[in-house]
């Protein structure tokens, strides 16, 4: 049945500016209308499949959609769903055992994409990803849309951010990481004038005085010097 909805789509994607040509600027929203009801169907089937493949099908299409500028609620709640799935969706063979739907590649893709959705409900998601998720990947990629989305609310991002630089600093330092929570913080400040949160500023100094790769400590260095020029610049 998947298969089959996914050529229809292909087909109607094909025709479609045949169709509009032939048919008038009527006709063309009207298969405007329908491409984007039938996309909608192909990546809520696709994301709610139970294969690796249909996801990442599902995902193939939402990173069309994201390109082309349409970012709905249903595209988002798919996102949403594949970006906790196995987090907080878990499915084991015979009901035990190890989860049969633990693909970090997806998850980290999901929550990327979610970074291009500004809104707070994506930015809730992607704090559960990146405090709940397991894999160093997914939680780097969570954190840099985190900084994408920039909304800051009663500092719950810097926080979650900083909590993270900690406790991989405390664990086993990982440089990757470490530059997605400076790219996010830098994004963060440009967004907002400024970082005010004092967790934040001292997760940063972490970082610049930690046990990282010089690359990556001078990137924090850098914005300690930025986000004194904001502090300056708001007197």
């Amino acid at each position: 049945m998947k298969h089959s909805i996914v050529l229809l789509f292909a087909v109607l994607v094909a025709a479609s500016p045949a169709l509009a040509q032939s048919t008038g600027s009527e006709r063309t929203v009207e298969e405007s209308y329908l491409q984007q009801s039938l996309e909608t169907m192909i990546i809520r089937e696709q994301a709610y499949g139970e294969s690796k493949d249909s996801k990442l099908v599902a995902l193939q299409y939402i990173r069309e959609a994201v390109e082309g500028g349409r970012t709905g609620p249903d595209i988002q709640a798919a996102l949403e769903f594949l970006a906790t799935e196995s987090t907080y969706t878990i499915i084991r063979s015979g009901g035990y055992g190890r989860p049969t739907n633990n693909y970090p590649d997806v998850r980290r893709e999901a929550a990327f994409l979610l970074g291009k959705f500004k809104t707070p409900e994506a930015k809730d998601t992607l704090l559960k990803v990146a405090l709940a998720d397991t894999e160093p990947m997914v939680i780097a990629a969570a954190i840099r849309s985190l900084g994408e989305i920039g909304i800051i609310e009663n500092d719950d991002v810097t926080q979650a951010i900083s909590f993270i630089v900690n406790r991989f600093d405390i664990l086993m330092p990982d440089n990757s990481l470490a530059f997605e929570a400076i790219i996010a913080f830098e994004l963060l400040a440009e967004a907002n004038k400024g970082i005010a949160d004092p967790a934040a500023i001292r997760a940063i100094m972490r970082i610049a005085e930690g046990n990282y790769i010089k690359p990556v400590q001078d990137r924090a260095k850098a914005l300690l010097t930025k986000l004194r020029q904001y502090a300056a610049a708001g007197k």
